[in-house]
């Protein structure tokens, strides 16, 4: 699994409008009342991190725990760079676009992508990349190249058969002398010997069978 560059892009429960300029906000974007209520970490007795009063909630089917973050779009301010965990997870799962929440684009072709054009990276990319962005629909191809700084500098439209989930973007912690400490904020194979001590923060899914196409090709495709 070939880690991607650090892109967290901002992604749009469907997406928002602010007046009076009308700043479309897109759906994986948090918010300022989002706020993290992770609460105490702690090292567990048998390894690994939790929290002092964790619950069944916390973690997912396969025992990562998850950071906690409460659940409140459109409240406050946007916090465009910043993405909502909770939302990124549903986007990655159920392949939602991550713009406006509704279905991500799927043919025969393979499940459709927009990332920040960095072919140059390897030979084949972005084939056996480890990728945390949720995937578009055609129709939000556009505005996300409009609005996004990063996108603007270089924008790649994928088309990819493959695209597993494999992992987290999480914080990995050591034992400390009172407690959990920080080590990285890394990508995580769900079968790494130290993902009991991640706090995981998005999904990422693994991109294989991959086609670059031309965004001219996507007209056809936009209601």
């Amino acid at each position: 699994m070939t880690p991607s560059r650090d892109q967290q892009v901002a992604m749009p429960s469907n997406t928002k409008e602010i007046e009076p300029n009308r700043i479309t906000v897109p759906y994986v974007t948090a918010w300022s009342a989002e706020q993290d209520r992770s609460g105490e970490l702690i090292c567990r007795a048998r390894g690994g991190i939790g929290y002092a009063d964790e619950t069944v909630m916390d973690r997912d089917s396969r025992g990562v725990l998850w950071i906690r973050a409460a659940s409140r779009p459109g409240e406050g301010r946007p916090e465009f760079g910043e993405v909502h965990s909770l939302r990124q997870r549903r986007a990655m799962r159920r392949l939602l676009c991550q713009v406006c929440g509704g279905p991500a684009d799927q043919t025969a072709a393979g499940t459709l992508w927009l990332l920040p054009d960095f072919r140059e990276d390897w030979p084949g990319w972005p084939n056996a990349m480890a990728n945390a962005e949720p995937p578009v629909c055609p129709r939000c191809v556009e505005v996300s190249v409009r609005l996004c700084p990063k996108l603007r500098r270089g924008a790649a439209v994928i088309r990819a058969r493959e695209c597993p989930l494999v992992g987290v973007r999480g914080t990995l912690f050591v034992r400390g002398d009172d407690g959990p400490v920080r080590a990285a904020n890394d990508v995580f194979a769900f079968g790494h010997p130290r993902i009991g001590w991640v706090q995981a923060f998005s999904l990422v899914r693994q991109l294989g069978d991959c086609t670059l196409i031309p965004p001219s090709e996507l007209a056809g495709c936009a209601p």
